[in-house]
Formats: C-alpha cells, sequence, structure tokens
C-alpha cells in the first residue's frame, strides 16, 4: 500500500500548478499554429514541444535552477558545464549547444548554403536597404530599455526585428539567457507573420505610382564574384566588428561551399542533414527554457510588443529608405523591396513581389527583393554584434 502511495504522490497530475497548466497549453496552442497554420513550422514545432516537455511536472528534462546557478559568479557551479552534465536532464545537456553559440552558427552554415548572394552582387544598392531595415532593431532597444528593461534584455529584444531567428537566439544566449523562450517564440511568431505584418504598412508608405515601379533586369553574376565575396565579407566583417564573426563566418562559409563546386558533397550535408539535426535540437532546447516562472510575466508582454514595434520600424525603413534613394537616383527602385531587408528569407522577398504584383500584374520584383533580403541577413548578423560589443 505504501509503494501504491507513493506512486500516486509522484504522479504529475498531483504536483502540477496552474502555472503550468498555462504553460502546457500555451505549448498545444503553438503545436495547432505550427502543424495546422504552418506558421514556421520547421522551428515552431520542436520549440512548442520543448515547452510541453519542459512544463510537465517530475519529468526533470530542464532545470531553471542549475541554470540560475550557472549564471550566478556566487555559486560553486559558475559556468561549470560539468555540473550541468553531473545533474541536469536530457533537455540541460542540449541546451550547452544553445549557452555555447554552438546551434546558431551551424544553422548559418546550411543558411550560407542555400543563399544565392547574385542579386545582392548584381545590386550593390541593396546593402543600403538591408541596413535600413535594421532600423527597427534600434527602435525597439530604446523602445525597451525606456519601459524598464535592462540595456542587456533591450537588446535582446530588439534583434527581433532582424527577422533572423538564429541571430536572435545567439544573442539572447549571450546577453539575456532568461528571456530565450519569450524572446525566441516572438521571433518565429512575427516571422511567420510577415505576409500579415508587411502589406499595410507598405501600401501605407508608398503610392500606386510608386508600387508600379518597374526596375531593370540584373546582371549576370560570374562565379569568380560569388566565390569572391563570401571570403571578402567575412573579412571585412570580422576586422571591423570581431563579435559578429562567428555568425558572418559561418555564414560565409556556407555559401562558399555552395559556390566553389569542389565540395559539393558538404555543401548539400550542410543544406539538409546538418541543418535538420540541428534545427530539432535547437528547437526542444529554446522552448524548454519557457518555464511558467519565466514566460508568465509581464516581461513577456512587453517582449511581444516592442517585437512588433520592431518589425514595423524595419519594414518602414528599408522603404522609407529607397524613396530617398530615388529623389538623387537616375534608375528609380521600386520602393516595396527595401521591405525585403528585414531578413525573414525568402518570404519578405515574396510579399514585395505579390504587393508589386497587386499594382501591376506584369512587374516581377522578386529577384530586385533578394537583393535586399539577403543583405538583411548580414545585417542583422552585423546588428548582433555591434549589440554584444556594446552591452556583452
Amino acid at each position: 500500500m505504501d509503494a501504491i502511495l507513493e506512486f500516486i504522490r509522484t504522479m504529475g497530475f498531483m504536483n502540477i500548478t496552474w502555472q503550468q497548466v498555462v504553460m502546457l497549453l500555451v505549448s498545444f496552442f503553438l503545436l495547432f499554429l505550427a502543424i495546422k497554420k504552418q506558421y514556421e513550422p520547421l522551428l515552431l514545432l520542436p520549440i512548442a514541444f520543448g515547452m510541453l516537455l519542459t512544463n510537465l511536472p517530475g519529468a526533470n528534462m530542464f532545470h531553471q535552477e542549475l541554470w540560475d546557478a550557472f549564471l550566478n559568479p556566487a555559486s560553486e557551479m559558475y559556468h561549470s558545464y560539468g555540473a550541468i552534465l553531473k545533474e541536469g536532464g536530457l533537455l540541460d545537456v542540449l541546451y550547452i549547444g544553445v549557452k555555447a553559440g554552438v546551434y546558431p552558427c551551424l544553422i548559418f552554415i546550411g543558411v550560407g548554403a542555400m543563399t544565392d548572394f547574385g542579386p545582392l552582387i548584381a545590386n550593390p544598392k541593396s546593402f543600403m536597404l538591408g541596413a535600413a531595415a535594421q532600423l527597427g532593431i534600434f527602435i525597439a532597444f530604446l523602445g525597451a530599455n525606456a519601459i524598464g528593461f535592462d540595456p542587456a534584455e533591450a537588446g535582446s529584444i530588439g534583434i527581433i526585428g532582424g527577422a533572423d531567428g538564429p541571430t536572435s537566439i545567439f544573442l539572447t544566449s549571450k546577453l539575456a539567457p532568461h528571456l530565450l523562450g519569450p524572446i525566441a517564440i516572438a521571433a518565429y511568431s512575427y516571422m511567420a507573420l510577415v505576409p500579415v505584418i508587411q502589406p499595410p504598412i507598405m501600401r501605407l508608405l508608398t503610392t500606386e505610382a510608386e508600387r508600379k515601379i518597374k526596375m531593370k533586369q540584373l546582371r549576370s553574376v560570374g562565379k569568380t564574384e560569388k566565390i569572391v565575396f563570401p571570403i571578402i565579407i567575412t573579412a571585412i566583417v570580422a576586422l571591423v566588428l570581431p563579435d559578429a564573426a562567428p555568425l558572418i563566418g559561418c555564414l560565409m562559409l556556407g555559401n562558399l561551399m555552395k559556390e566553389c563546386g569542389v565540395v559539393e558533397r558538404l555543401s548539400k550535408t550542410a543544406q539538409n542533414e546538418l541543418m535538420n539535426i540541428v534545427v530539432i535540437f535547437l528547437g526542444l532546447t529554446v522552448g524548454a527554457t519557457a518555464t511558467a516562472g519565466t514566460f508568465l510575466t509581464l516581461k513577456t508582454l512587453g517582449i511581444l510588443l516592442m517585437g512588433i514595434i520592431a518589425f514595423c520600424f524595419g519594414t518602414a525603413g528599408g522603404v522609407l529608405l529607397a524613396k530617398f534613394m530615388n529623389l538623387f537616383s537616375k534608375e528609380k527602385i521600386n520602393p516595396l523591396i527595401g521591405s525585403a531587408g528585414v531578413s525573414a528569407v525568402p518570404m519578405a522577398a515574396r510579399v514585395s513581389q505579390m504587393e508589386g504584383a497587386k499594382a501591376d500584374p506584369s512587374n516581377f520584383l522578386l529577384m530586385h527583393a533578394m537583393g535586399p533580403n539577403v543583405a538583411g541577413v548580414i545585417g542583422s548578423a552585423v546588428a548582433a554584434g555591434i549589440l554584444l560589443t556594446m552591452l556583452g
């Protein structure tokens, strides 16, 4: 009888709190969005399932108290991965890859191997549009700081505006790991909502005549240019901003493997097997940080608010710079492509194409929009490096 009573006492049903019930319901909702609505399912599904696992009482797969001690200089466990390996659960061990910045960088190798920088090389002006779209990052940083977040937390929130999930996770794991769950969920949720968030802003800031602007076909980019590009970008960015080197270096390594043509096996592995494996580990462990104690706070509402502000200002920044450039340029730029600078590859570029096609069905903006789109990937990594240098 004692054994039976002990078994009953250890059941999760006997120990669950109302906060954990709420978090389980949130995880079910995110699973619904990932499966039914297909909102960024490749990462939202494992994130939601990680949230489910971490909020099951008694499962002991993730221990927030261990990571609090890991970050506490007064603790014997301060920066001790050995203690995590000894006392942690499955998700604690896998989370080391996030905390050490390994998973986001590995994903960037895969992203680079899948990215064509040709449109950016053919139209270097796209660099400026990609940079302008990072406006949302710094607006959200200032806004978050103004409403009570400390500078490190505000920087982690601001990077949501880069619309780049791995970059958001990389920076947050360095500056504000206690906010990783809410920030990652906000970043990927808003990325999935790009087709909803951006079009009203794009239409508000442009005239119908501007949306009808047709741009000349991009020049053909040679193989040599595509090979040299990732090498030069890595060297320049790393020399100017060393803290951005891990992300930029991995991104450009993947791209170089794709473009050089001599390591096809490595390129395909980076695009497929490596990318898929790391996405599973990254999603599960990021979701595991969304415990009831860290997620059900007023800070989470503030993160969601500043995240949407970051996206809006990022979209507006790219569009407005394109309009400004048209004041001095003989060859007019369709301002719609500026909104693609928020990264979110290739969804933001497709939104530019769709909005342009609504104004003129014969207008084809996709390849032009891909320039700012891939420039936004570089821009968000550089912005993360700036924030890490300033706040880390």
